[in-house]
């Protein structure tokens, strides 16, 4: 109904009425506006009036987490408070206000980073050291000084590496609210990492959620994880298969949209393989293909036997620049083992690939395999972009293998337009400004991370296979640690590992052994549901109360400069300032900051300024940049102009350059995996095949289990949240809930509607949330985003529907995390769904603000 077509309004008792007292109310104001005998002047405003640009400085900074990128945030702030919060309008580098080009778009934040002063000054802040006074997992805390907590900390360090061993002591550090080149949480070259290093009692985590299959897949293939192209050469595809990306909600770049408009606007056609129909496919008119979850290897075997069949496939590419993709390439040494082709084709186990054998697999039928395979052979040229969430699966490692062997089969590696991405880090930014020496890495034991519980759970009765144990060559080897501490340092990761409740039980076993024979420390700037389990929480500064240079993640050629544009709130410090602290009472401070004295626990400004003034003339001697330092922080931003589109490869290819590779090929047969003699002496612990395999997962909709739990869930990223991060956002949270999504042929047969209450089940627990029911999602496929705040009932159920309750921590071989690896049941329920953290955000933080 348009304006024009309304009917005519209708006078009626209760309109007269009401339009009567709007008429006496408005004269009554104007007269004492007129008149002002006797009463107060009017005021438009019960406060303050909301300043105007003009009264508020402004301070270019950054976003500080791994939502896919890190856009610039612009802090308008009056004396300490940011009042708002905008963001890259184009001119902070010097160019003409708007300036959004292809060379040089805008780093335009996203609603997460323009909502990020509701998590800065979130009711949920940690302000105070917290001490654990309550049972554990209570929630009920007591503040305490920075030197009791540290001096009992560090105490029961020096105690638990005296009596468990070097290996008590487990790193949880992550990227989730401490990373930048200075202020680093990260497993590899993180500030927790050097700290535990350098005391002697570290156990690592080596496994990365988010991608450790795939990983392993371009690592294995191209010798690196630097297999991706900057974004700008998605604007040179003729066709971009999305294959388990979703760029709306992940983008994996500052600029992902900007440029897959312009492909779409030159004619680029798109292509989704996915179990739900995203806004990614929505937005680009793209051809859907329902895939029946953890089959995609099996899809894309099928894709290659008809590539093959047909004689599409690029011979000389494959000539010149494999190992392994047909009997033609294999290495010397290996004459005789199967190639890719013989798996294929079915001449090594007498099975043969085609489309029909996998689309009885896949459900995807045959037909539409076979014109998908075409599409991407003939199209030239051609980005199949196989994104991380098909890897987070039983043997995920497979899946992105068999992509890797797709896209050097078309020959579309190395090529502008086309893709080789795997992992997908693309132009490389000088990441480190804290020193980084031989104790930055250093670990006494190295296991899988959603390991540690099974591994607390069974000690000593476990295997290194069970462990996911990386090997050493000392004493230490195989050695399987007593855990009894846990740091987690910018990570939820008790929120976020795979099956939960099996972390509660292993918590538990730690609190059994009794007082002081544990210890769990979360350094967070708010509350989280990890710190909930925690001895003591450490309230650690954001990124705006801290001088820092934001880098881009994964893709961007770019830095933003990260001023302290406000001082902490409360009793906040940084991470390095808590670790140089406890450095010092542990008697290696100095060699810990070398730049600092005792005092930087008080006074950091002047050190932190001087590591980034010397990471910045590594940059200007590494990577040409002309701008002084003091030009930067002016400035606020550098954004690199490249000659060319970064194109991963492309030297490999057009310039005879070696893949860093023990062939100097693309190793669809792999050198490393043919020649291990001993799989239980690996990091992996199991035999993974040298050429890529559908292998079948241990839970499928083509699994018997599917009698019992007949749906398959995905947890995939949710727009609204960067994992667990901004749960709480009332903002949010007033546009996104936290809802199960579900086909509406399969609800119809369970009698549910859009609003209904479900109970999601299997046999490692159960979560309940609303559902929304749709034909956006493929039959026997639930879709529930991943990272809410697990809030537990009385019986064990989480009423706030985080999956990883349902989820399984069994080890994928090459370390993949299987959290789209799940069976489970549906039903409606009479429980109640508790969104408390998000939507009741204040509910729960009178817990954190008194005095036990």
């Amino acid at each position: 109904m348009t304006i024009h077509d309304r009917p005519e309004a209708v006078d009626t008792p209760q309109s007269q009425s009401r339009r009567a007292f709007l008429k006496t109310t408005a004269a009554t104001a104007t007269a004492g506006l007129v008149l002002g005998a006797g009463a107060e002047e009017a005021k438009a405003f019960a406060y303050e009036p909301y300043p105007t640009d003009d009264e508020l400085e402004t301070v270019v900074t950054s976003c500080a987490h791994n939502c896919g990128s890190r856009h610039m945030l612009v802090a308008h702030k009056k004396g300490d408070v940011i009042v708002r919060l905008s963001t890259d309008n184009g001119a902070y580098q010097g160019d003409a206000y708007g300036t959004d080009t292809e060379e040089k778009p805008q780093l335009r934040a996203c609603l997460r980073g323009r909502s990020y002063r509701l998590r800065l000054y979130s009711p949920e802040r940690l302000l105070y050291p917290m001490k654990r006074v309550g049972k554990r997992g209570e929630g009920k805390f007591k503040r305490v000084s920075w030197d009791q907590a540290l001096t009992e900390i560090s105490q029961r360090m020096v105690h638990l590496k005296d009596t468990y061993g070097p290996t008590a002591i487990v790193d949880q550090s992550y990227a989730g609210a401490s990373y930048g080149v200075l202020h680093k949480s990260d497993q590899i070259e993180g500030l927790l990492g050097r700290f535990l290093g350098l005391f002697g009692c570290r156990t690592s985590s080596w496994s990365v959620p988010s991608y450790q299959g795939t990983t392993f897949s371009s690592r294995t293939t191209f010798g690196t994880i630097e297999d991706g192209n900057e974004d700008d050469a998605f604007a040179h595809s003729k066709l971009i298969i999305m294959w388990g990306w979703n760029p709306a909600y992940t983008f994996h770049g500052g600029n992902t949209f900007y440029y897959m408009r312009m492909a779409k606007q030159r004619g680029c056609k798109f292509v989704l393989v996915d179990p739900q129909y995203t806004d990614s496919a929505s937005a680009y008119d793209a051809w859907w293909i329902p895939i029946r979850p953890n089959t995609d290897a099996a899809m894309m075997a099928g894709m290659a036997y008809h590539i093959w069949d047909n004689g599409w496939h690029d011979q000389d590419f494959i000539n010149r620049f494999t190992q392994g993709m047909d009997p033609g390439t294999m290495p010397a040494w290996a004459q005789g083992q199967e190639s890719f082709q013989d798996y294929i084709s079915g001449r090594s186990d007498g099975v043969p690939k085609t489309p029909e054998w996998a689309a009885e697999i896949c459900g995807v039928s045959a037909d539409d395999i076979k014109k998908l395979a075409e599409m991407y052979a003939t199209t030239k040229p051609a980005a199949l972009k196989a994104s991380w969430a098909p890897g987070r699966n039983a043997y995920g490692e497979q899946y992105n293998r068999m992509a890797a062997a797709l896209q050097a089969m078309t020959g579309n590696i190395g090529v502008l337009g086309g893709c080789a991405e795997g992992v997908g880090k693309a132009w490389h930014a000088e990441a480190v400004a804290y020193p980084y020496d031989e104790f930055s890495n250093v670990w006494y034991a190295s296991i899988k991370s959603d390991r540690w519980a099974h591994i607390v759970l069974n000690y000593p009765n476990v295997s290194r296979e069970e462990a996911g144990l990386w090997p050493r060559n000392d004493h230490l080897d195989g050695v399987i640690p007593n855990i009894r501490g846990i740091f987690w340092q910018g990570s939820d990761w008790f929120n976020q590992l795979t099956n939960i409740n099996k972390e509660i039980a292993a918590i538990r076993k730690l609190d059994s052994y009794g007082e002081g024979e544990s210890l769990l420390v979360c350094m967070d700037s708010t509350i989280t549901p990890t710190g909930i389990w925690a001895d003591y929480l450490l309230p650690i500064a954001t990124h705006f109360e801290r001088h820092d240079v934001a880098l881009p993640w994964y893709k961007g050629h770019y830095y933003i400069h990260r001023p302290k544009a406000i001082e902490p709130m409360g009793e906040s410090k940084s991470d390095f300032q808590v670790f140089t602290e406890l450095a010092y009472r542990l008697g290696f401070g100095p060699a810990y900051n070398p730049k600092a004295n005792r005092d930087y626990f008080n006074n950091p400004d002047w050190v932190d300024e001087a590591y980034l003034v010397d990471w910045w003339h590594n940059v200007q001697s590494h990577q040409g940049v002309t701008w002084s330092w003091e030009e930067f922080k002016k400035r606020g931003v550098y954004k690199f102009v490249l000659p060319e589109p970064h194109v991963a490869f492309r030297d490999q290819i057009e310039h005879g350059v070696p893949f860093n590779t023990p062939s100097g090929r693309i190793e669809i047969f792999s050198t490393t995996l043919a020649q291990t003699p001993d799989w239980t002496r690996t990091q992996y612990g199991y035999h993974i095949p040298a050429i890529p395999k559908w292998i079948e997962p241990w839970e499928s909709l083509n699994h018997p289990l599917t009698e019992k739990f007949p749906f398959h869930m995905i947890s995939p990223h949710p727009r609204w949240r960067t994992h667990s991060i901004f749960n709480n956002i009332p903002w949010l949270r007033e546009t996104f809930s936290q809802e199960t999504t579900m086909n509406a042929s399969d609800a119809r047969k369970l009698g549910i509607q859009t609003g209904d209450i479900i109970e999601a089940w299997n046999d490692r627990g159960k979560v309940v949330t609303p559902v929304y029911v749709t034909e956006r999602c493929m039959p026997g496929v639930v879709v529930l985003h991943e990272g809410a705040w697990m809030d537990l009932d009385e019986n064990g159920v989480d009423r706030a529907g985080n999956p990883d309750f349902l989820t399984d921590d069994n080890p994928s071989p090459a370390g993949a995390f299987a959290y789209n690896t799940v069976l489970c049941n549906i039903r409606k329920s009479d429980m109640s769904h508790r969104p408390g953290w998000d939507q009741l955000s204040t509910a729960r933080s009178h817990v954190f603000r008194r005095d036990l």
